[in-house]
């Protein structure tokens, strides 16, 4: 009990300065912020001041040393304060990881957090944060956070206290999109093993300009062994921190695990998986969109958007190829699949039915929370793409099984005139 007390003791002393340093840094530099505006891109349907905290700067500094001698890509000036930002956040994050290491180490080494997690599975903009919106209302699950997402490493030791002082530099809204931002709100766990060094596709949008037009890190089947076992360990410290912080069942979120169930299976038998699935052509413009923001609000290069295209084609067909070839050894009663038009048409029936096909619980004691949000939800502006007849062959050419497999192949014939 003494040892408990000394730590949570050393943890709020430690919080403290830091909360203390960084308060003083944001104060000098607060008003001298504000003189400058930053002509923003049409993509950014919210703009993103050039000061906010992007996620590199909860990096370590060998993960962001690594990233940065692997990519080997050019630093254009415009970009050189996000790179000296981000290389004296990375500092201040190693000294905060070694802290927080000595202080839950060893609490870290004997936690098996049960019980394993449900997974939020599906192509980006295909409604996955819809769901895990959706799915952090019911109190018997805990999502992380994007403070959690942002500092895997010590969150532990100093989300109390920075996340009071670093919501002066995160934005309201996420940039893409009319999604509520947040320290406190469920975020996409990639973000978490994208920080801690783990493979991920996520690594091209520090340099979009030097990157192929193939995902890396997606599919763990093409890794090697010292990859793919670095990525795993890198899940279960992330998972292990969750359950230090919260013992309830974990909902992680993010479409890059729709490539990974198999994995994800081997390491949590009793994982649920939630795939949701959208018409592609929204999905497609509504992705090349979002990895234009990414790449405009997070780049240490300038994007010149020429493999961005290829680049989506290539990564959906990567995805669902794993995604298939894992199916098969998905029990049924494990993975429930819902299309993102049923959510927003019948949300109530269609939430009810994942539950009771996934043995989620009793849905009638988050049913009317889930109600409420709904009512809030119906007044979201839904980001619109005008009709493209290129786009809509090549999406209709390249997805076509996807397409045909879950019923959207009226809607794409007929934008295409067949």
């Amino acid at each position: 009990m003494n040892c408990k007390l000394s730590e949570i003791k050393l943890c709020d002393l430690i919080g403290l300065l830091m909360s203390i340093y960084f308060e003083i840094c944001i104060l000098k530099v607060e008003s001298f912020l504000k003189m400058f505006s930053k002509l923003q891109d049409k993509d950014l349907l919210n703009p993103t001041p050039w000061w906010s905290l992007r996620f590199f700067h909860g990096m370590s500094l060998n993960v962001w040393l690594t990233l940065i001698r692997e990519q080997g890509g050019s630093i254009p000036l415009s970009k050189w304060q996000l790179f000296v930002t981000v290389s004296i956040a990375a500092v201040v994050n190693s000294i905060a990881n070694v802290i927080c290491n000595i202080m839950f180490g060893k609490r870290l080494k004997e936690t098996i957090p049960r019980p394993d997690p449900v997974f939020i599975i599906g192509h980006w903009r295909s409604g996955t944060t819809l769901l895990h919106e959706l799915l952090s209302l019911d109190p018997q699950f805990c999502c992380p956070n994007t403070y959690q997402c942002f500092a895997p490493n010590h969150f532990l030791m100093s989300e109390k206290w920075l996340t009071k002082v670093l919501k002066k530099l995160i934005t309201e809204y996420r940039p893409m999109d009319n999604v509520k931002h947040g320290w406190g709100r469920p975020q996409e766990d990639e973000f978490a093993l994208l920080i801690l060094g783990a493979p991920s596709p996520y690594r091209r949008i520090a340099f979009p300009a030097t990157k192929s037009v193939r995902p890396s890190g997606l599919d763990l089947e093409l890794l090697n062994e010292v990859d793919r076992t670095r990525w795993k360990k890198a899940v279960l410290h992330f998972m292990k921190m969750i359950h230090i912080r919260d013992s309830r069942r974990v909902v992680f979120k993010s479409p890059t695990h729709t490539a990974r169930m198999k994995i994800l299976l081997e390491l949590f038998p009793d994982a649920r998986f939630l795939h949701v699935v959208r018409n592609p052509l929204t999905v497609f413009p509504s992705t090349v969109r979002l990895w234009r923001v990414l790449h405009q609000v997070h780049a240490l290069q300038i994007d010149n958007k020429e493999v961005l295209e290829p680049y989506i084609l290539n990564t959906f067909e990567e995805m669902y190829a794993a995604f298939e070839r894992d199916r098969e050894k998905i029990p049924a009663n494990r993975i429930h699949e819902l299309r993102y038009e049923d959510l927003i048409d019948k949300p109530i029936e269609t939430l009810e039915l994942a539950y009771r096909e996934l043995g989620l619980g009793d849905f009638s004691s988050v049913q009317q929370a889930l109600g409420k949000e709904i009512e809030n939800i119906k007044h979201f502006l839904v980001n619109s793409y005008p009709p493209d007849e290129r786009i809509a062959k090549m999406v209709r050419s390249r997805w076509a099984t996807f397409i045909e497999r879950y019923g959207y192949a009226d809607e794409v014939d007929a934008r295409i005139g067949n």
